[in-house]
């Protein structure tokens, strides 16, 4: 049997904090899928063109940092395991959206923002505030803003110049995400547990008598941090 893994203290927690955001901020980031342009040509020649998709495109860019910082910071005060996981695994995805940003913004001759150690900082507080909130409010937190992110991505498509394929492609496949866990039921179940009716019954918000399948991500006696597909009650996310 193998021998539990040594807790981290608190100053252990913050190195690996500051490891991840030296990583994210100032790392080459590589991405573990291929690149949704990478059969698309480049298209975009004028430079005019060039400049706006590029500005937009930095844009996205600093937002997935802001995203990396949001689970990292989540995941560092979340009080469950599993809920802990599945925050650290929507990280990582976020790490394919920041390197195809990344890359673009490069193949456009432009540069990522100045700016993204503060991005970062700032982005990694709230999420730390909003674990600290609790695991239910946390999840909230994840599936409100996801749903303001998904809404600024589609603006871009509509602003990017027409023939820019390239940049609409990866655009396009931001607004989709992973699937799991970013629109698993954890997201969905933490949308419906900031919903005003499930403020007014925090016991057991939303009940309903048809059960769903759903990642079962907040049993409460769980210490096991991976995720695994189930026939749960609604809104397990919900549960105290």
């Amino acid at each position: 049997m193998p021998a539990p893994a040594p807790r981290l203290t608190l100053i252990d927690g913050l190195i690996r904090e500051f490891d991840r955001a030296l990583r994210t901020v100032a790392a080459a980031n590589v991405a573990a899928r291929p690149n949704p342009a990478a059969s698309c040509p480049e298209s975009v020649t004028l430079p005019e063109a060039r400049r706006h998709a590029a500005g937009l495109m930095r844009v996205n860019h600093a937002g997935e940092i802001a995203a990396q910082a949001l689970y990292h910071g989540q995941a560092l005060t979340a009080r469950n395991p599993r809920v802990r996981a599945a925050l650290l695994e929507a990280a990582r995805d976020e790490t394919d959206h920041l390197a195809w940003c990344e890359q673009r913004v490069r193949e456009l001759g432009s540069r990522t923002s100045l700016l993204a150690p503060v991005w970062y900082a700032g982005s990694f507080a709230i999420g730390a505030l909003a674990g600290l909130a609790g695991d239910r409010n946390s999840l909230g937190f994840v599936a409100e803003t996801e749903k303001q992110v998904i809404e600024h991505l589609e603006s871009h498509l509509h602003e990017l110049p027409p023939h820019d394929e390239r940049s609409r492609r990866i655009v396009a496949q931001n607004c989709e995400g992973p699937m799991p866990p970013r629109s698993s039921t954890i997201w969905k179940d933490g949308w419906r547990c900031n919903s005003p009716r499930s403020r007014a019954n925090p016991r057991w918000p939303e009940q309903s008598d048809t059960p769903s399948s759903g990642w079962n991500v907040c049993a409460p006696t769980s210490t096991t941090a991976s995720l695994s597909w189930t026939t749960t009650q609604p809104n397990a996310a919900c549960a105290p």
